[in-house]
């Protein structure tokens, strides 16, 4: 009989590898088709946009996107070699005997673990996030952050890591250790739990941190954006301006909190960008979001998924063979705990990529809905230039290839929406 019939740890490695090896070619397949794409639509504008977009607009756009998705290819690749690392060719395992050697058996070992972890892999991802930023972003004209604001945001990113992180994942790992086997309900509990506390104390105490939130002094454009709320029937703790620009030349808006800490936050270089009346309808689209309920069916979607995953991270936790199948050797005696969250970690994006379409999907359909509300309380015509000035300030593609827009996309493309939007 083959030994993978017989052997569940060897079955289960071949399943992995399996779906490892399937997703990377999926991703690579998409991202090939999406530059092809992009590549042979690079010098016409599609005719719908043809008097809105100038040439060089969309060649600057599609040039972006291309550089982005080759160097997403580059990601993807190193992501896959340093999964294997870890897993199957025994980098998990040999960081685990080192921190046990180190600390022995006990909780604060595996606190341990998972912190030397933690700051191995994002060393591992620190030249690809510098790449990013100081060289594509730079090179089309995005990137406003000097290497000093940058060394600052990660020093802060560190510290409430340590802050915030450090407690949250000794408590989880008590849990697991504690409460039994329902400890995954208890911890699932708990994860949620700490999720809506950040949603609360986020936008007031948190994003400070990394910009300077100040009142919009437009008074004109604060009692347009007042007459909304009032016409949508919503509330907000106040209007804010962020500092966008200091990091990058992109532009957004978004409603952020709930509850008494809901704000409506412009960023500067989108209120530098738009009329008024596009200011307006962008807020209206976020509005929508509310209106139909889109953040709290995600809310609901991440309780249920996070709760199945939970559950079988509580099954699979007491298998060996999810263990030796990833290349680890869990304690015969002690704790696997900090070993079973890890291997989660790592294993759990193979198999989750064929249902990312799903996800994706949704998404653009609460966009089209967000559209929709945004014309009823606006209008459609300053929506429709607001977004024509997005995506050619953000250097958002006109011509995806539309495979990769039902893979990816979480946001309509643009034809797509402004069709849409001239429909509703």
């Amino acid at each position: 009989m083959p030994e993978t019939a017989a052997n569940p740890s060897s079955l289960f490695t071949l399943v992995f590898a399996t779906a490892l090896v399937c997703s990377l070619a999926l991703k690579f397949w998409l991202a090939t088709r999406q530059v092809r794409h992009v590549v042979e639509h690079r010098n016409a504008v599609p005719t719908v946009f043809a008097d809105r977009i100038g040439l060089q607009a969309h060649q600057k756009a599609a040039d972006y996107t291309v550089a982005k998705t080759r160097f997403g290819m580059l990601e993807l690749a190193w992501g896959v070699a340093v999964t294997l690392g870890w897993t199957l060719l025994g980098g998990l395992n040999a960081l685990n005997e080192a921190v046990t050697q180190q600390w022995g058996p006990g909780l604060l070992a595996q606190v341990a673990l998972i912190g030397a972890f933690t700051v191995l892999n994002a060393l591992i991802d620190i030249p690809f996030g510098l790449y990013g930023t100081f060289v594509i972003e730079q090179r089309f004209g995005f990137n406003k952050t000097s290497f000093k604001l940058w060394l600052q945001d990660l020093g802060k990113s560190v510290l409430l890591g340590l802050v915030i992180g450090g407690p949250l994942l000794l408590l989880i790992l008590w849990l697991m250790g504690a409460a039994g086997p329902s400890w995954w309900i208890w911890t699932w509990a708990v994860w949620m739990g700490f999720n809506l506390l950040a949603m609360l104390i986020y936008p007031t105490w948190i994003a400070p941190w990394f910009n300077k939130f100040q009142p919009l002094k437009d008074a004109p454009l604060t009692a347009r954006v007042q007459a909304l709320m009032q016409r949508c029937g919503f509330r907000a703790q106040g209007f804010y301006v962020m500092d966008g620009s200091k990091r990058s030349a992109h532009a957004n808006a978004y409603f952020t909190g709930f509850g008494a800490s809901k704000r409506v936050v412009f960023y500067d270089t989108l209120l530098a960008r738009l009329s008024a009346d596009e200011v307006d309808a962008v807020l209206a689209h976020e509005l929508g979001h509310f209106a139909h309920r889109h953040i709290l069916k995600r809310l609901v979607s991440i309780f249920a998924l996070s709760l199945v995953g939970f559950a079988l991270l509580g099954w699979l936790s007491t298998k060996v063979w999810f263990y030796t199948g990833l290349g680890v050797m869990p304690h015969a005696l002690g704790a696997n705990d900090a070993l079973a969250l890890l291997l989660f970690m790592l294993a759990l994006p193979a198999f989750t990529t064929f249902i990312g379409p799903v996800f994706s999907w949704t998404s653009r359909r609460h966009e089209f809905e967000a559209d929709a509300y945004a014309v009823q309380k606006s209008s459609g015509a300053h929506l429709a230039s607001a977004l024509l000035k997005l995506y050619e300030d953000n250097a958002s593609t006109l011509t995806p290839d539309p495979w990769y827009v039902r893979f990816y996309y979480s946001h309509p493309p643009a034809l797509q929406r402004l069709h849409r939007v001239a429909c509703t």
